[in-house]
């Protein structure tokens, strides 16, 4: 399954999203997170954490809107086209890839109006590094959002209500559960503010690659067996 082959795909799936405008909640939400709960002069790491929490079901809400976004007739087309999987794939990857977008923008924003200072004021934290772990901790949380979202929509649930409770409840262990890689990306930067030092969630980020990969394979594998 190439890239060259999922481009079209995707650019389909950004369209479909783009004209649906139902992007707009969770972008919205998102805004009016990071807007009330960054403000100036906060420690940046401390407010890095934040936002990239509150991308996290985000996330999942943007995977969720883009793999039940498409007419029937118009998916069945596309699986026809190509593969199920494929056509699937292409919907994980769009909400991930707009999740990201949307944490970089956030990113970028928190390290411009925040302190340059660990959480007691005495250490100069450098912004590259902070901006450098906040987009580590961005990908992470857009990478597990879009696992639960994955796991909470068709075709593992095709219920309405059983999906939205099931993707919530999944979104909130993500971020609560010990050992969780989301927790200890936020715990990593709020730590981090504490002691001063910033460092970087390359574990979490790796162990999240590899949880969002498993869900993706999981349910692009089903798309082909139970539409």
């Amino acid at each position: 399954m190439t890239t060259t082959a999922l481009a079209p795909l995707v650019r389909y799936q950004l369209a479909l999203l783009a004209r649906s405008q139902r992007w707009l909640a969770p972008v919205l939400l998102y805004a009016a997170f990071v807007a009330v709960g960054v403000q100036g002069g906060q420690p940046v790491l401390d407010s890095l954490g934040y936002g990239a929490a509150a991308l996290l079901p985000v996330a999942a809400w943007l995977t969720r809107l883009c793999v039940t976004g498409e007419p029937p007739a118009a998916r069945y087309c596309a699986a026809a086209a190509t593969s199920p999987a494929r056509a699937h794939l292409a919907a994980l990857l769009t909400a991930f890839g707009c999740a990201a977008a949307l944490g970089a923008a956030a990113t970028a924003f928190v390290v411009l109006v925040s302190k340059w200072a660990d959480t007691d004021g005495q250490v100069r934290i450098n912004p590259l590094d902070a901006a450098g772990a906040g987009l580590l901790a961005v990908l992470t949380c857009a990478l597990l959002g879009t696992a639960v979202g994955a796991l909470g929509s068709r075709p593992v649930l095709h219920g309405t209500g059983w999906s939205i409770a099931l993707t919530a409840t999944g979104t909130l262990l993500a971020l609560v559960t010990a050992g969780s890689p989301a927790r200890l990306t936020v715990n990593a930067l709020v730590g981090g503010s504490h002691a001063g030092a910033v460092a970087l969630p390359l574990v979490p980020l790796a162990v999240a690659v590899l949880l969002a990969a498993a869900a993706g394979a999981v349910v692009c594998g089903l798309s082909s067996r139970r539409g």
